[in-house]
């Protein structure tokens, strides 16, 4: 085979991979193109150590040999084909990364979201409580009130707007003492017997103890 011959095959040859200049350094080859202005081919490669420096060389130069105290060497030595762990395999471990990132950060927005009323219940859940204490003493004479009767109404929206936003009443009378979510200020029994002060969840969680007596 001749010289030219030769070199037709291995211009055939070049495929991507990683190559050793030379000199020392290890290169990706990331594409083969062509001149605009002279249509010649020209491999586009990257330097391994710092993957912002990205080259190009015509293809005879790149392929073409050097000679080094007499000794004939090839410019870049092909020494293994591109990894499993590359470019691809990078971009699809950087893109789970990425919705990973996503969906935690809106696992954090739905919590706060969740939570954020809390404080705001804090001050408006005493002037519920105050309502339903005033409605407690009335006779069955006195809820035939006009007023009472109002009062009555806006208690129920208040409940239902409570509930829509996820806010729980703690059961307490006649219920199995839980200090999780009671606080017991009298008596030393297990059934709770009266309920001093209402307590209230928040989508699971409690805000506020319900203060009771047990027996």
């Amino acid at each position: 085979m001749s010289h030219k011959e030769k070199n037709e095959v291995k211009e055939s040859e070049v495929k991507k991979g990683i190559y050793r200049h030379y000199k020392g350094g290890e290169y990706r080859i990331l594409n083969e193109v062509k001149n605009s202005e002279t249509q010649e081919d020209m491999i586009v490669y990257q330097d391994m150590s710092d993957e912002a420096k990205v080259w190009a060389r015509p293809k005879k130069m790149f392929i073409g040999d050097v000679e080094i105290e007499g000794e004939t060497k090839p410019r870049f030595e092909f020494i293994k084909e591109e990894e499993i762990d590359s470019f691809e395999n990078k971009y699809l471990r950087a893109l789970a990364d990425y919705q990973n990132l996503l969906k935690q950060t809106a696992s954090e927005r739905t919590e706060f979201v969740k939570y954020a009323l809390s404080d705001f219940l804090q001050d408006i859940l005493p002037i519920y409580d105050h309502l339903k204490l005033s409605m407690k003493g009335l006779t069955e004479e006195e809820l035939k009130n006009p007023w009472a009767a109002g009062v009555s109404h806006v208690l129920k929206q208040f409940k239902t707007t409570l509930e829509d936003r996820g806010v729980e009443e703690i059961k307490t009378i006649g219920e199995k003492f839980d200090h999780n979510t009671m606080e017991a200020i009298e008596g030393s029994g297990e059934i709770v017997k009266k309920e001093v002060m209402p307590g209230y969840k928040l989508n699971g969680k409690v805000i506020r103890h319900a203060k009771v007596i047990v027996e």
